[in-house]
């Protein structure tokens, strides 16, 4: 897959500026920072304090291109969606005050998703910091709980040192976000430019390498078990652990489930594929928590939408547990098989001294329970039903589209309907399940792959939470598809309202405004409007031939809801289901 940059952007050695020894501004200092690590597209929105900054970027505009989105979530939200396809480091800019609260949501929803993120905040100069100067805020106070590390940079000679340190600590151990906090003086001051050509920070040494123990310990336990079962979160992704990971289960035969935030990590058409676990997950990956006697965690972190009520979670298993984050492991589960480490290296040691295991009992039990226990849709001509748009979707895309999208019912479905057999072509909120992400996430991914079709697959509500960035893709000519199944409602609260709350649809009810395909002509990229099932084929095809942005919007039946479902506080194996089925 193509990323955005040129082979000469892609070395770094191609865009340096012969400064070293060189008194400059901390505004050329901190550029040639960003365009020394690689750095060759951010999302930027500027303000009074960071002008020295971006006067700078366009002054390098050959070598960075700062890309402007029209509200700074959605700024943060697009850096996230790039970082998420290219597996690199993603970067934004944005000024103080507003600009730095209006970021502080991307920023939470890239930490809890493990995403590499570098934020520039612009701040009051140095000598107006405390004094409630005209858009100060403390950033680094607003978001110390949200972020891996921030700094503020108070010398311009410090500029380069915590540059390096920054995009190091938001790459390495377990990804996540640093905040980096400008006063606008330090962008004016001089220093002479020294450049660290590497980083060693003494209170942070992240664990690579498994123990070779704790594999060999792991590698017994699967030789031992009879019933196995490989989970897979997000980290197998964010280590790029995929191929490591099918080794493993070409060579054990271990069923596989993969968390939201994993799908793609394993291929979602192979037959040893459990689905997705948890409150909307298949029946049978749920069922094989319950009935397996060894549950091998890779990257995931036992969040509650898995579990379930914990108590009853996986009553007949032991528990081993994979990931780069030592703080991770025992923090929600008891565990039997710790192993502190990068996925990448873990598998890929573990494939050295597992056992072949030919399939069991376990597996024919599996198998079968495939046969039954997947995700299905009673089908309707009379009404319009989001399975039935999202399966469509995936036949026409031959399964090789970037999916992102927003939350609730919409981010369920897509996720059970639409299969990936790839890494880093599905892009969604899950720790924070942030309404509004999808959208400029999609914008980051086009940027990140420009040859790529790329599809948010959005709710009537959701949309609406970052319908502005219609400028950002038409302005950029991103030929971004836009997929709204339209019923009227904050689905998933008007689902939680019809099962548990007496169908008091309070203040979920949005009565399907806009139109959207007015909205989308109104911006300038092409609407289209589906009403009925007979216009879902058509639709999709003129909408996914158009070169360039497109709104379409599907009219869903109404009052449709995402099953199967297991209710907060259940257990796994207490799933409610469609009553047809």
């Amino acid at each position: 897959m193509a990323d955005s940059g040129t082979a000469k952007a892609a070395n770094r050695a191609f865009w340096r500026r012969d400064m070293e020894g060189k008194e400059c501004t901390g505004a050329e200092i901190l550029v040639e920072c960003i365009i020394r690590e690689g750095v060759d597209l951010m999302f930027g929105y500027p303000g009074g304090v960071v002008l020295k900054v971006f006067d700078e970027l366009y002054a390098r505009r050959d070598q960075i291109r700062v890309v402007l989105p029209r509200h700074e979530q959605a700024g943060v939200h697009a850096a996230d969606g790039w970082a998420k396809v290219t597996g690199k480091v993603g970067t934004v800019f944005v000024t103080s005050g507003p600009g730095a609260t209006n970021a502080v949501t991307g920023i939470a929803t890239a930490q809890m998703d493990s995403v590499p993120l570098v934020v520039f905040t612009g701040q009051v100069s140095r000598e107006l910091i405390g004094s409630d100067a005209f858009q100060e805020t403390d950033a680094i106070g607003v978001t110390r709980p949200i972020v891996k590390h921030s700094y503020m940079i108070e010398r311009p000679q410090d500029i380069a040192r915590i540059v390096r340190q920054a995009y190091y600590i938001a790459s390495t151990g377990r990804p996540g976000v640093v905040l980096v906090d400008v006063p606008k003086n330090v962008t004016f001051e001089k220093a002479v430019f020294e450049w660290p050509e590497t980083v060693s920070i003494r209170s942070y040494k992240p664990t690579t390498e498994g123990h070779p123990k704790s594999i060999q310990r792991l590698a017994d336990a699967i030789a031992e078990s009879k019933r196995p079962y490989l989970y897979v979160g997000g980290g197998v992704v964010m280590a790029n652990a995929s191929d490591h990971l099918l080794e493993l289960v070409n060579k054990t035969n271990i069923p596989v489930t993969t968390t939201l935030m994993a799908l793609g990590a394993f291929p979602g058409t192979h037959p040893l594929f459990a689905g997705m676990p948890g409150m909307h997950g298949s029946k049978l990956a749920n069922i094989c928590f319950q009935e397996c006697d060894l549950v091998i965690a890779v990257g995931a972190r036992f969040d509650d939408r898995v579990t379930g009520k914990l108590s009853a979670f996986a009553p007949k298993a032991k528990i081993a547990h994979v990931d780069i984050d030592p703080s991770s492991i025992k923090k929600t589960v008891k565990v039997d098989y710790p192993v502190v480490g990068d996925a990448h290296w873990v598998l890929r040691e573990l494939n050295k001294v597992v056992k072949p295991r030919q399939p069991n009992e376990w597996n024919r039990t599996f198998a079968e329970m495939k046969e039954t226990h997947w995700f299905r849709y009673r089908p309707s001509t009379e009404v319009m039903r989001p399975q039935y748009v999202i399966e469509k979707i995936y036949e026409m895309t031959k399964g090789d589209a970037i999916i992102s999208t927003e939350v609730g019912q919409i981010q369920m479905w897509a996720a059970q309907f639409y299969k990936f057999d790839k890494p880093r072509r599905w892009l969604t909120s899950g720790g924070l399940g942030t309404m509004g992400y999808g959208f400029p996430a999609a914008i980051g991914a086009q940027f990140a792959a420009p040859d790529a079709m790329v599809i948010d697959i959005a709710g009537d509500g959701s949309i609406q939470m970052n319908i502005q960035e219609l400028t950002t893709v038409v302005e950029n000519r991103l030929p971004v598809k836009v997929v709204i199944l339209n019923n009227g409602y904050l689905g998933m609260v008007r689902q939680w309202q019809e099962f548990f709350y007496d169908r008091h649809y309070s203040s979920s009810v949005i009565g399907g405004l806009p139109d959207f395909a007015k909205v989308a002509d109104a911006f300038g990229a092409k609407g289209l409007t589906a009403r009925t099932h007979d216009d879902v084929v058509p639709v999709l095809e003129e909408g996914l031939a158009h070169p360039g942005p497109v709104f379409m919007d599907f009219h869903i039946n109404p009052e449709e809801n995402v099953f199967p479902m297991v209710p907060a506080g259940k257990a796994l194996d207490e799933m409610q289901e469609e009553e047809w089925a």
